[in-house]
């Protein structure tokens, strides 16, 4: 049965290069791609405009990832979750027993105070994480 990577995509220019990192990844391991897209708690305009996250896939196609998508004939899934993305982040990757999680790294200042999503994952140490510069 092949594996599952899961990559945490939410349309920055980080996550589209994890999304990148995970498509070689799944390919060369014949893993199943899971992208997780986790909106903020109902109060966002994104959430009410964006509620299938729409504009994150047509992020990805508007940029290499999906080009290799299709090139290498990967495996990929997009789920949208609302709430904490390290909460939705790790119930999906226990969820689908998960081999590797991906995610790229926060520029905000504020997680540089309250610790980033990415940071989190690796403290939690359940799942191989590679962070995306």
């Amino acid at each position: 049965m092949p594996g599952v990577i899961i990559v945490g995509v939410d349309g920055t220019e980080a996550s589209l290069r994890a999304g990148a990192y995970a498509v070689g990844m799944a390919r060369r391991q014949g893993s199943r791609l899971v992208g997780v897209f986790v909106r903020p708690l109902a109060g966002s305009a994104l959430s009410f405009a964006d509620p299938f996250g729409a504009s994150i896939t047509s992020a990805f196609a508007n940029h290499d990832v999906a080009g290799l998508l299709q090139k290498e004939n990967v495996d990929f899934d997009v789920l949208t979750r609302n709430g904490d993305p390290f909460t939705e982040l790790c119930q999906v990757a226990t969820e689908m027993w998960a081999d590797a999680v991906i995610v790229g790294r926060s520029r905000s200042a504020l997680s540089r105070i309250t610790g980033s999503v990415a940071q989190r994952l690796v403290r939690c140490g359940r799942w191989p994480v590679t962070v995306i510069p």
